[in-house]
């Protein structure tokens, strides 16, 4: 896992849930179903204040990846990647 702060990353969204992201100039589609984080991680404490997605992405050389991506300040950053 790759922990990362403020990266900013470019989200492609289609009604309103992502379905590709570009990451160190290299393109990536989602490819499984997106996760919000906040659904998945508010149960675990009290309410979160952001708003974030967890997908997995494969680019075109097949390299899958599993990204973090939060809204912050109106620009999407990756939290982390899991490799």
């Amino acid at each position: 896992m790759t922990m990362l702060h403020d990266t900013r990353v470019t989200v492609w969204f289609e009604r309103e849930v992502p379905y590709g992201v570009i990451w160190a100039g290299r393109h990536y589609r989602v490819t499984d179903t997106p996760t919000r984080l906040e659904d998945e991680l508010a149960p675990l404490t009290h309410p979160l204040e952001f708003t974030g997605w967890r997908f997995q992405g494969t680019d075109d050389d097949d390299l899958a990846r599993m990204f973090d991506v939060v809204l912050r300040d109106g620009q999407w950053s990756l939290a982390r990647v899991y490799e």
